[in-house]
């Protein structure tokens, strides 16, 4: 579990700290038992390794805080570690412990504070293998992998191509087959994988991935996408069983051989100056290219022209800009981006807010959406205003998820989702710095979540998310 969730005891009971969340029962692998039977026992789960519980005695002296860590032992599951958060010491098998980790086993008792008069003394359990839930698999996953290639966004409705084992979104895969298709003169030919360039034999729904999907997308709800962008896709979707494309030669069962970009010849090359001059320029034999990600087209990796070929903030090719500087348009190949997805920064244009604005916390965007209504101003007038502080370096710029950080600025082209990312960063210190009897009514009072930006309960609890502000740096984990 990452800073910003807590375990609680069982029943649950209200918690008034900031930045505390009620823990997985169904997930629960060890447990704290209290010696005196009057106060509930604490479930301790895997994905939810801080403590938060009574820690006084009598209950009506106290209430619930988050005192402790408590992590099971990668090599040793019969063991575990156990880190103190409170500021006093706790005492564990008999030793004060401040801040640093100590290793526990089945049966070593911790006392919630200094020492045991006026605080609860709990002894700690390793539930057994059969009373854990044996159906609960966990898969640890980069959700890096889970996305896309062509719209560089998580997998909806995940198809599979073979034999490279690639994987698209059905809408995004469907459209890029549709469009091959349109172009090629050999309708008996395969399609290349957008991604790797091999000869795609077949394609089908990955039903185990579509449930990775939706577990991915409860666990991480500001990675859903819009209404509008979803029926979009199923609009594209023509992938609804297994499909064999282009002839089927016997094949050896070896894996095919991946070939460089040098030796890729024009026919799966996809780049139009490899066959037609543009702009004065024709791609020479054996040219080095590079793969679009975003529509999985080739362009010549060029150093002699002043448009970028590459997202100063992802170090990822994309082509738009390019193909435009060069006189080059989806009439002369269909693998070719929009301009508009991979811009200068201060070419670009912003009229709503990105959804995952401020963590894809709905509320944080909503209090913004709020500011920036009754400052009179437009959102891309509050945008272009940032953007001349962030120019003159009178921000932070540690907090901007980019690459290349201190080399951005508005005259950098960026790509979509980096500059989503820019937008984010900049509203952020838009709120950050908005004198607090500016805000709204309903969020002038509120306590700011220990956890701040980090916060992983702000996705999964909605009354969390909305009580506490996010829009903060962390006070409490790693900041």
């Amino acid at each position: 579990m990452d800073a910003g969730e807590c375990s609680t005891s069982q029943p649950p009971r209200p918690s008034s700290a900031p930045g505390s969340s009620p823990a997985s029962s169904s997930a629960a692998w060890a447990k704290l038992v209290p010696a005196d039977p009057a106060y509930p026992e604490v479930e301790v789960a895997e994905d939810d390794a801080v403590v938060c519980s009574l820690v006084a005695a009598p209950a009506a002296a106290g209430e619930e805080v988050s005192w402790c860590e408590i992590r099971r032992n990668g090599g040793d599951a019969s063991s575990a570690t156990i880190r103190n958060l409170s500021s006093d010491a706790i005492i564990v098998d008999g030793k004060i412990v401040k801040q640093e980790p100590v290793d526990i086993k089945p049966g070593s008792e911790i006392v919630s504070g200094p020492q045991k008069e006026g605080h609860l003394v709990y002894t700690f359990e390793i539930r057994a293998a059969k009373d854990q839930d044996k159906n609960n698999v966990k898969i640890v996953l980069d959700i890096e992998n889970a996305k896309c290639s062509i719209c560089l966004n998580l997998w909806h409705d995940v198809v599979t191509v073979a034999p490279c084992l690639h994987n698209f979104c059905n809408g995004c895969f469907s459209e890029w087959l549709r469009r091959s298709s349109s172009k090629s003169h050999d309708k008996s030919q395969s399609a290349a994988c957008p991604q790797c360039r091999t000869a795609v034999q077949s394609v089908g729904r990955n039903h185990f991935l579509h449930n990775i999907e939706e577990a991915i997308l409860q666990a991480f709800s500001s990675l859903q996408r819009s209404d509008e962008e979803i029926a979009l896709l199923e609009s594209y979707a023509s992938v609804k069983s297994n499909i064999v494309l282009g002839k089927q030669k016997n094949q050896s069962r070896k894996r095919p051989f991946s070939r460089s970009s040098d030796e890729i010849n024009n026919a799966d090359l996809p780049c139009p100056q490899c066959r037609t001059e543009f702009g004065g320029f024709r791609c020479s034999p054996g040219a080095a290219h590079l793969q679009c990600n975003g529509c999985g087209g080739m362009m010549p990796a060029r150093s002699d022209v002043n448009i970028p070929q590459k997202c100063s903030g992802c170090d990822k090719a994309f082509c738009g800009s390019y193909w435009c500087s060069q006189g080059v348009d989806s009439s002369h190949c269909n693998l070719i981006c929009s301009q508009e997805t991979f811009k200068m920064i201060s070419q670009r244009h912003v009229s709503r807010l990105p959804d995952t604005v401020h963590g894809g916390n709905p509320y944080e965007k909503d209090i913004t959406e709020k500011c920036i209504q009754q400052s009179g101003k437009t959102l891309q007038t509050v945008i272009s205003e940032w953007i001349s502080k962030f120019d003159n370096m009178e921000i932070d710029r540690s907090r901007l998820q980019l690459n290349n950080v201190d080399a951005i600025t508005s005259r950098t082209y960026i790509c979509n989702h980096c500059y989503n990312k820019f937008i984010d960063f900049l509203l952020y210190w838009y709120r950050v710095s908005m004198p607090r009897n500016l805000l709204p009514p309903d969020a002038v009072n509120r306590e700011s979540c220990w956890y701040g930006f980090m916060c992983r309960t702000q996705h999964h609890r909605p009354d969390h998310a909305k009580k506490l502000n996010h829009v903060c740096r962390p006070t409490r984990g790693n900041p």
